[in-house]
């Protein structure tokens, strides 16, 4: 939960989504393609739910998944006083820009 693998991934050359399409140099996916792997996992292991990917991952309100983005160096928060904005450092710097803080 939460670790990274210490195995790097490397991209063959095919769509990682299963479609069979060849993607660019360093590319998994094909365009969207990320998104349709994504919610077909969904499907396939956790009922097409969101709360039970959380829940089987230990996330849920007690132990916020947002958190522990922040924790592992992935996510920051907003530092603007009173700010609940939380997101990857690129998001936080559109938000700061967006809202004017």
């Amino acid at each position: 939960m939460g670790a990274k693998a210490d195995q790097r991934l490397i991209p063959t050359g095919v769509c990682w989504c299963g479609c069979g399409a060849d993607v660019s140099i360093g590319a998994f996916f094909a365009r969207g393609h990320d998104k349709v792997a994504e919610a077909a996992l969904l499907a396939a292991d956790y009922d097409a739910s969101v709360a039970r990917l959380l829940d089987r991952h230990g996330y849920g309100p007690g132990h916020a998944v947002v958190d522990a983005a922040v924790a592992s160096g992935a996510w920051e928060r907003c530092a603007a006083r009173g700010c609940s904005y939380v997101g990857a450092p690129t998001s936080i710097r559109a938000h700061r820009q967006k809202v004017g803080h």
